[in-house]
């Protein structure tokens, strides 16, 4: 049996940072394990031109705890009124390593998303032209489609048009979560991957509403049927090079969450290594485990693996903070249910 495991250091191609109090509190749990991370840009206001993307970077950068290693990699919010020019040549300087589309209304801090796609079309010839990949939140705000169909939909009304009208466009569907979404990823010959994040491999519906409502298990997409949760499972430990790590880590205020309204999103930053280990050894893949969160990442965004190395030990029950006190205030971290016997080393 496996009992100690060295990978190159991961990324997370999909995170959600925050900005300010929070961003100061909850960096140090990404930094410590990730090398690099695709930083969300639904702040308030979003981050739509390059000068934001900068001087959001730079506090980023501010906010690193001392003597840590990592790369924040921007995006840009798509908006109606992007400036493909603007997009262009923040992709050029380097700044910007993508673009997010977020159907306006889908999750956190969307309102400012694309309602009429059309709208969009030339940024994204742009894109299509200079190989700048773009993510997409994948559902569909048809408020007559249910919430565990929206991501089967959009592919069908949304996303598939859009890579037909728009030959040669790099896609990442993020946060994939259906049998259907993954079956998309396989469907295409290039340019089409997707992240798959670390709760989905771990919920699914049952798990929020079972036996009382569970707010800190309550994200978006919204976890699906167990179905849904094994085909994910399959695609991320299958060693296919269009399946990847993104976290979609997402802090809230323990208050937010726990509201009569609460917010969307799992915190996995802190405890997502433990986790994947364990998913992966429980499929007997634990020597794909590298490929998922530190190769297959890197080659579709074309940036070479990180050279420096992690390893995971497996021993007695990890411990991890049940929350992680921010000047916000308190952030709850992911609970997957069951014991951890993975841990990084320091």
């Amino acid at each position: 049996m496996t009992q100690s495991l060295t990978l190159r250091r991961p990324d997370d191609w999909h995170l959600h940072l925050r900005d300010g109090a929070m961003l100061e509190g909850i960096l140090p749990e990404t930094t410590r394990h990730f090398a690099r991370a695709i930083v969300m840009p639904n702040l308030v206001p979003p981050v739509v031109t390059a000068r934001q993307a900068a001087d959001y970077r730079d506090r980023i950068l501010r906010a690193m705890p001392e003597g840590a290693t990592f790369t924040p990699l921007m995006t840009l919010y798509l908006t109606e009124d992007t400036d493909p020019e603007d997009v262009m040549a923040a992709a050029g300087s380097g700044l910007a390593a993508a673009v997010k589309l977020y159907p306006a209304g889908a999750t956190t801090n969307s309102n400012s998303g694309v309602r009429d796609f059309d709208k969009v079309r030339p940024v994204l010839e742009a894109m299509a032209d200079i190989g700048l990949p773009l993510c997409v939140h994948g559902e569909v705000t048809d408020p007559t489609v249910d919430i565990f169909d929206r991501e089967a939909v959009f592919i069908d009304r949304v996303l598939d048009r859009i890579r037909r009208k728009t030959p040669g466009l790099r896609v990442v569907m993020e946060h994939v979560t259906t049998q259907e979404g993954v079956a998309y990823v396989r469907s295409a010959d290039e340019g089409l991957a997707a992240t798959i994040t670390t709760h989905h491999l771990i919920l699914n519906r049952n798990h929020i509403l079972v036996g009382g409502i569970k707010p800190h298990y309550y994200c978006l997409p919204v976890a699906k049927r167990e179905l849904h949760r094994l085909a994910l499972r399959e695609a991320a430990t299958s060693g296919d090079a269009r399946f990847f790590l993104g976290t979609d880590s997402a802090p809230h205020i323990d208050a937010l969450k726990e509201h009569a309204c609460g917010c969307a999103g799992c915190f996995t930053a802190t405890n997502t290594m433990s986790i994947l280990a364990e998913v992966f050894e429980d499929m007997g893949r634990l020597d794909r485990l590298e490929g998922f969160t530190s190769l297959n990442g890197a080659a579709f965004y074309g940036m070479a693996p990180n050279e420096a190395t992690i390893t995971l030990r497996k021993g007695d029950p990890v411990t991890y903070p049940a929350k992680i006190l921010t000047g916000a205030g308190p952030v709850t971290v992911f609970d997957p249910g069951m014991p951890l016997h993975w841990h990084v080393e320091p």
